[in-house]
């Protein structure tokens, strides 16, 4: 059903699907939880702000690049979507939702997050991939209780030193990024579990055999020239992860040689200069 009347949002004018989408919000849903996604919402009903006791809100998907002061009154909050939007800026009023757990933020225009985000000392998970983040914000590193962290297709090419602060944090999941080193604050976090760096430009990978959590490394499709070498049990994702504890050099070396050829390859031929007697 939900499909059906999505479908047919897409020929309706965006004001009067609005007006057709939140209509029958008019109680209080009995699972706490409203779900406007895929709405094509270009601002937020405000009437939803009435329920107070609303525990999960999904707007996902929509055209919204602000959100109203009234959001605030949801202090029950503790799941907010607001993946694939407009925002270009994370709107301060979301800072004020104390008891927020997981916020998605990804699929947007962020290139920075608040100071401010640091009062949501609950947030166990963060959402912020697909954005235009250069850097790491370093108020991440405030955020006490996070468990897992998405920060996957942006443009980040380090990450800030204080983030081995995050000693609950979990997971990491940078996929898609510029980074060109394996992060080393990474190496300071025994408590890891997780680490994706899938799709970056690293060409060498450090051990990480003394990070006694870690169960999962993905490192594929990165221009490296060895595996990360792992303690027993640890799975690894990328070239040569079968191979115990290290590639065959042997097998790095021809790598290295076909990789080069290949960039020779792909350089184009420069014209021959021509001499000075030359016609």
């Amino acid at each position: 059903m939900g499909n059906t009347i999505r479908a047919l949002a897409a020929f309706i004018p965006a004001d009067c699907c609005q007006n057709y989408v939140v209509g029958h919000l008019r109680e209080m849903p009995l699972d706490k939880t409203v779900d406007l996604s895929g709405s094509q919402l270009c601002r937020f009903p405000v009437h939803v702000c009435s329920f107070q006791e609303l525990v999960k809100l999904y707007l996902s998907d929509n055209h919204l690049n602000s959100l109203p002061p009234e959001l605030g009154q949801l202090q029950n909050l503790q799941i907010l979507a607001l993946d694939f939007n407009n925002f270009k800026a994370l709107p301060q009023v979301v800072c004020t939702l104390k008891q927020l757990c997981i916020l998605y933020l990804g699929n947007n225009k962020l290139c920075d997050l608040p100071e401010e985000l640091s009062l949501l000392q609950n947030l166990r998970t963060l959402w912020i991939e697909a954005n235009c983040l250069t850097r790491l914000p370093d108020v991440i590193c405030e955020l006490s209780l996070l468990k897992t962290l998405h920060a996957g297709s942006n443009a980040l090419r380090l990450l800030p030193g204080q983030l081995r602060r995050l000693r609950g944090l979990r997971t990491i999941w940078l996929s898609g990024n510029l980074l060109t080193d394996f992060p080393a604050v990474l190496l300071h976090m025994p408590f890891l579990e997780v680490i994706d760096v899938d799709r970056n430009s690293i060409r060498y990978f450090p051990s990480l055999a003394h990070l006694s959590s870690l169960k999962l490394v993905i490192y594929d499709h990165n221009p490296c020239r060895n595996a990360p070498k792992v303690a027993k049990g640890v799975r690894r994702v990328g070239r040569w992860a079968e191979e115990t504890p290290e590639p065959d050099p042997r097998k790095a070396r021809r790598y290295a040689l076909a990789e080069a050829d290949s960039q020779e390859l792909q350089t184009p031929a420069l014209p021959p200069l021509l001499s000075p007697t030359s016609s």
